[in-house]
């Protein structure tokens, strides 16, 4: 293995000097800083990162807990796409990301709070997680940097879809187009969920609109079966809503074949409103009309957010950051 000794031997100048030429100090000259990196590359030299932390009392390394209840993965397109960004950004600073195990049938297992202080992780995102779980209590409540996405702790630095206003913004969307029977099937109780429904039931106070009770059901997020039985007993009613709002795109579609096996089109018979902006759903007929989020600004924001809470503790603010989305127009809702 090539060390600092050896490129110094062959640049023909101090260990300290390489030393400052690899970390990038201003007190040396530029061309020798380029030659000693050149060498560097040439001979193979690769920084001890052991070494590197013991140094800095840094690892810069970033865990991300990500575990969400259907086990969809990195093929839920709203996520991954937080944290394609989220990886983009801290790479960009000097940081790598690596998941936080979570899976619990595994022998002799940590909790996540001993996971990563084993790793050694200079700070966590916690991207999707049942938040309630007590394991994800201690580690909130733990002195590892911490940022959250959707969901607001105390005295914990959260990066937050503006769901309130997303909801809002669609019902306007909708209204304008002539819509006044709106039924809203939302998703499982959570934060995120209470914004949205609370969001839509003032909106629609405001409106002067009507909410009948059935009107109101339930399905969890991405659950297409729990959709398609939802929207079943919309269309079941004597006075079936002209417009449903989904919980997100994913169980939109399968509302959407419930509305389909009953004979009728979309929207010329019925409108739907998804949320989340997938791509898919903007590449079928009809493209949907959703509340696309902004899920580039949700990652870079969550990624910078703890980078500051690591290397500037004491002047990095602990505040919750909103992003907004906006309405995708798509063909799904009718002008009536």
């Amino acid at each position: 293995m090539v060390s600092m000794k050896d490129i110094s031997a062959a640049c023909g100048v101090s260990v300290a000097t390489v030393s400052k030429a690899l970390n990038d100090h201003g007190d040396i000259g530029t061309a020798t800083k380029e030659r000693i990196r050149q060498m560097a590359k040439e001979m193979g030299y690769f920084p001890n990162s052991a070494a590197k932390a013991l140094k800095t009392n840094r690892t810069y390394n970033l865990g991300v807990l990500f575990e969400e209840e259907d086990h969809s993965g990195l093929t839920h397109d709203f996520f991954a796409s937080i944290l394609d960004s989220l990886k983009s950004t801290a790479e960009e600073k000097g940081y790598d990301i690596t998941f936080v195990n979570g899976c619990r049938t595994r022998p002799n297992r940590m909790s996540y709070l001993e996971h990563c202080r084993y790793r050694g992780f200079d700070g966590v995102i916690l991207a999707c997680v049942n938040f309630y779980d007590a394991e994800v209590m201690e580690l909130v409540r733990s002195d590892i940097p911490t940022v959250t996405i959707d969901h607001l702790f105390n005295n914990v630095c959260a990066v937050m879809s503006d769901n309130i206003k997303g909801i809002q913004d669609l019902l306007h969307y909708v209204y304008d187009k002539g819509h006044r029977r709106i039924a809203y099937i939302h998703g499982a109780d959570s934060a995120v969920t209470q914004k949205r429904l609370s969001s839509f039931y003032k909106t629609a106070a405001e409106l002067g609109l009507d909410v009948p009770d059935e009107y109101i059901r339930t399905a969890a997020y991405r659950d297409t079966k729990g959709a398609y039985a939802e929207t079943e007993k919309l269309l079941d009613l004597k006075k079936r809503p002209t417009c449903i709002f989904y919980p997100d795109d994913f169980a939109c579609y399968g509302g959407m074949n419930a509305i389909h096996e009953r004979g009728l089109r979309v929207p010329d018979d019925i409108s739907v409103v998804g949320f989340d902006g997938i791509r898919i759903a903007r590449h079928l007929e009809p493209k949907l009309t959703t509340l696309q989020q902004d899920t580039k600004q949700l990652g870079m924001k969550a990624a910078e957010k703890v980078i500051n809470l690591i290397e500037h503790p004491k002047v990095t603010l602990i505040e919750q950051i909103v992003v907004e989305g906006q309405v995708y127009d798509g063909n799904s809702v009718a002008k009536i």
